[in-house]
């Protein structure tokens, strides 16, 4: 029998001495639980994207004295450990094979992603040997991530004798991904026949959070081991006589589950790999502050939250009562601030500029702008990070100010749908053992920026449902309008969700990162240009 070890840790991007520590902490903690053997993840030395580190040679070396430095420390368990390799003027995502302080086997990954959030072909040489070897006396084959998305790699490690498959991944998150990770994995095991180890990294990098949700699949395609996702955690699993067993089987998450804990993992990462003392967040009395609020406050503490209201006239007052309710709650900071004094010095200051021009979504803006400039004088006073609130429906047709309610250094709902933002409001307070934290006027109330009277977000934008179903086919599915148009959608809509949609980019790209919980997300994997006069098919 062959007992291999799944740990499923957070690696932290550039520091190689942290996560050296991490795998000897595993290892400790497998080798005490039997295990014969420890899987990591994908490039588990230097965590996951490195980026353009891997174009410095120097990264290179530290990384390489950083495998030797683990293979000296580890003791009575066999290792395979991802990192990046330089060999012969070329580079590669690399998996090690340590036993008994020797390297005796290294996998080169041979198919490099170059789609969505993925640019290995920018560093890396693809890799074209398969790596097979005998661990307890069972011919394990490695594969890196992507190698077992695509036909090719698993089969050549079966031809080459392996009994077992082994998968280090850095597999980023999106809702419903579980299902498709093993629907994948499972053609491969139809292809080659063997059964798969997938072991998965955790953690916040950047805009990028990987869930874990580490598994096998067993040769008949069924799940015999499940770790828990957005945690670290070490699963056990038992191979003998072509058959695996554990008895580590954790359910799936449903979506909102899955989503809420993506976005705490997230803030809870970039706030803390960073290094920021805490966060701020401007509350409105909306939905999205709201939400982002619950969020910070469960990644961080209540005592590393400050959350600061600054109502202006138009502020009704049923927002600053829900706004303190929401506080009493959660237990953090909580400051209000009226704007009202520097709107009548801006007034006053630009009211001989603006003589015989009607008021306009200038002198709105104007409100954001004062917003922004005191959240980002606590946050240099203070040494904590502006979350911003905006969400993936606002983002993606403008319905935000720069350098307003865009100010800030994160952006936690950025890649969540208005309608998704009501999902998770309601998931949130359903793990309330008492009354709900976000209140329910916040919920039901009609959505509005608050910034002119009786001021409603439909007045300028289509239902978010439809709003919602026009962005994601045209963002995430690359539909033409025609082809959204003929699906069922409103003409008028479409056109006009899609020409706002274009006209916003030069606002994201000035936006801060946030987080990405979607197939395609307002970053990494959307590059659009600004200049752009491509005329859509209608």
């Amino acid at each position: 029998m062959l007992r291999i070890a799944v740990a499923q840790f957070n690696a932290t991007v550039g520091d190689l001495t942290g996560n050296v520590e991490r795998i000897l902490k595993c290892a400790a903690e497998a080798k005490a639980r039997g295990a014969h053997v420890l899987l990591t993840p994908e490039l588990a030395i230097c965590g996951y994207p490195p980026e353009d580190l891997l174009l410095r040679p120097d990264f290179y070396r530290a990384c390489a004295r950083a495998v030797d430095d683990l293979a000296a420390r580890v003791e009575g368990i066999a290792l395979v450990v991802g990192h990046p390799e330089e060999k012969n003027g070329s580079c590669y995502n690399a998996a090690t094979v340590i036993e008994n302080g020797r390297k005796t086997a290294v996998y080169y990954k041979s198919s490099l992603p170059n789609a969505q959030v993925f640019d290995e072909k920018r560093y890396f040489a693809a890799g074209t040997e398969p790596c097979v070897v005998s661990l307890g006396g069972v011919r394990c084959g490695i594969n890196i991530c992507e190698d077992i998305w695509v036909s090719g790699p698993a089969e050549a490690a079966q031809a080459a004798g392996a009994e077992l498959l082994f998968v280090l991944n850095a597999s980023p998150c999106h809702l419903d991904k579980t299902q498709e990770r093993v629907q994948v994995v499972g053609e491969r095991i139809d292809a080659s026949g063997i059964p798969v180890i997938y072991c998965n990294l955790v953690g916040g990098q950047d805009e990028l959070v990987f869930d874990g949700d580490s598994f096998a699949l067993d040769g008949r395609k069924q799940v015999v081991m499940r770790l828990p996702q957005f945690e670290e955690a070490i699963g056990i699993v038992d191979f003998s006589a072509g058959e695996l067993r554990s008895d580590d089987l954790c359910a799936e998450l449903p979506l909102e589950a899955e989503a809420y804990k993506a976005l705490v993992l997230g803030v809870r990462d970039y706030i803390g790999k960073t290094g920021f003392k805490g966060a701020i967040i401007g509350l409105s009395g909306g939905i999205d502050s709201a939400l982002t609020l619950c969020v910070a406050v469960d990644a961080l503490g209540a005592d590393k939250v400050r959350a600061v209201m600054m109502p202006s006239p138009y502020t009704a007052q049923m927002s600053l009562d829900d706004s303190r309710e929401m506080i009493r709650q959660l237990g953090c900071r909580y400051d209000e601030i009226a704007i009202e004094p520097a709107m009548n010095t801006y007034a006053a200051m630009l009211d001989p500029l603006f003589a015989g021009l009607p008021a306009d979504t200038t002198e709105e803006n104007i409100q954001a702008r004062i917003r922004g400039n005191i959240l980002m004088a606590l946050s240099n006073k203070t040494g904590a990070l502006v979350l911003t609130t905006g969400n993936k429906s606002e983002m993606a047709v403008g319905y935000c100010t720069l350098y307003g309610d865009m100010a800030g250094g994160f952006a936690v709902i950025k890649d969540v749908y208005k309608t998704l933002v009501y999902r998770l409001s309601r998931y949130r307070n359903s793990l309330c053992q008492g009354a709900p934290v976000i209140p329910k006027n916040i919920i039901v109330r009609p959505p509005s920026a608050e910034l002119k009277p009786d001021q409603k977000d439909q007045d300028s934008l289509p239902d978010y449902e439809v709003l919602d179903a026009i962005v994601r086919a045209y963002m995430e599915e690359d539909r033409s309008p025609r082809e959204i148009i003929a699906a069922g959608l409103p003409e008028a809509d479409v056109r006009r969700v899609v020409r706002l949609l274009r006209i916003a980019e030069y606002k994201r790209r000035q936006a801060p990162i946030g987080i990405r919980i979607t197939p395609r997300g307002f970053g990494k994997d959307w590059r659009y240009p600004i200049t752009n006069r491509y005329p859509d098919e209608f």
